[in-house]
């Protein structure tokens, strides 16, 4: 389990995060929230009702003696991955769950609400931490709620908005004459968590490697940048693409990043804002782990390794602070600042790292231990976070992980290559 944090503190996390994703989510219709628009997307009402899940499967039902069920029919409904927890609905059919109604999720969160703030004036020190768990799960979703609803709309022909404010402006900077190289000398690194703090389980232990000279880019790469590779025919170059890439590129139709559109003889881009032209200066995202390492080779580069990323961007770990995240507003990557090399926030960018378990290894006890260990292989690391994360969940050990073909998270590409 997580370090053990003061209840208070954890109260105090949880009523921020449980108002953050009600806040996310009040632009959104009962029809917005109702709809799946692929297998690996999920409604917003899902997402309202598995994390309310969460807290009452892993917490009320493990730590409150008197708990009971509010509805236990819901634990099929609503249970994600969870083998050892019971049965669960498909996931490409929670689209199908018309019942229970919104108005029936948002009592059930209610309710959880004020057990959880009981349980937690009296609860012992797991209890605290698998609620401080809880809430970095929630926030995971959060995320999620933003990706899955802005691949929704962009099947609508209307390019819905998803609120009706007014998107930021942006006053970029100056755009840079040029991609430059972070030297890192050869080193015994350490890697993954320590023991202050929160961390997922697959960010620990904490262990040494040997690093070898490398470079990698100060910022990531461009949609002007990117759009040289397409100009340049790579989505019709077998020679540049892994096999099982070439072959999901043909398979798919892909000419492009996800959301690019072409339009008057301009690329335009659809946004959680709508369709907007595209800005060239800031960072490409919604590529395929493919798509990066495409780029990477053409680009005569490569993708850097998980562990070359961490050894860059734990020298610059006060730039969290000064990240585009959520709170940013800007719903986007925006483009780098002179002094910003944009290791947290904008996009998770891929790296060449298979997402694998590190020495020693030990996953949760119990039912939470299916939380991240049984989905390493097959799965490649992410690291970064988004325009769209919260700033207070992201840190320089922080693994995220998906499928290589994946496109619809905010994913983009910084580039390493050997000393």
């Amino acid at each position: 389990m997580p370090e053990r944090i003061s209840r208070e503190a954890v109260l105090s996390r949880y009523r921020r995060v449980r108002r953050r994703t009600e806040a996310l989510v009040e632009p959104l219709s009962v029809e917005d929230m109702s709809v799946q628009s692929m297998p690996d997307a999920s409604p917003t009402k899902w997402h309202l009702a598995h994390t309310t899940w969460f807290f009452e499967e892993f917490v009320l039902a493990r730590f409150a003696s008197a708990h009971r069920w509010h509805d236990e029919r819901w634990r099929a409904l609503f249970n994600s991955y969870y083998e050892a927890v019971g049965p669960r609905h498909p996931r490409p059919e929670r689209g199908l769950l018309s019942r229970p109604s919104i108005e029936q999720i948002w009592t059930w969160r209610i309710r959880v609400d004020e057990q959880i703030e009981a349980l937690l004036s009296r609860a012992d020190p797991e209890a605290i931490a698998t609620t401080l768990l809880g809430t970095h799960h929630e926030q995971q979703h959060q995320e999620l709620i933003l990706t899955d609803i802005k691949h929704a709309f962009s099947r609508n022909e209307l390019h819905p908005a998803y609120s009706s404010a007014t998107a930021p402006s942006e006053t970029p900077p100056s755009a840079r004459a040029g991609l430059e190289w972070l030297s890192v000398a050869e080193r015994v690194a350490g890697a993954g968590h320590s023991s202050d703090g929160f961390a997922f389980d697959n960010e620990r232990p904490r262990h040494r490697l040997i690093v070898t000279p490398f470079a990698i880019a100060d910022r990531l790469v461009t949609n002007a940048e990117y759009m040289h590779f397409i100009e340049d025919g790579a989505y019709g170059r077998p020679e540049l693409w892994l096999a099982d890439g070439w072959a999901t590129v043909r398979t798919c139709g892909w000419i492009a990043p996800l959301y690019w559109e072409g339009h008057a003889g301009a690329w335009r881009r659809f946004t959680l804002w709508g369709l907007q032209d595209l800005e060239p200066n800031a960072p490409v995202s919604h590529v395929s782990l493919y798509e990066a390492d495409a780029y990477a080779r053409w680009a005569n580069a490569r993708l850097p390794t998980e562990y070359e990323w961490e050894v860059a961007a734990e020298q610059r770990a006060d730039e969290i602070g000064e990240g585009n995240f959520i709170e940013s507003g800007w719903l986007e990557p925006v483009v780098a600042a002179p002094d910003r090399s944009q290791f947290f926030g904008d996009a998770w960018e891929w790296t060449g790292s298979a997402y694998l378990p590190y020495p020693r290894f030990r996953p949760l006890a119990g039912p939470l231990g299916e939380y991240n260990g049984k989905f390493m292989s097959g799965q490649v690391v992410l690291r970064g976070g988004s325009c769209l994360s919260p700033r207070d969940h992201i840190r320089a050990t922080y693994r995220n992980f998906f499928s290589p073909a994946t496109r619809w998270q905010v994913s983009g590409i910084r580039l390493a290559r050997d000393a």
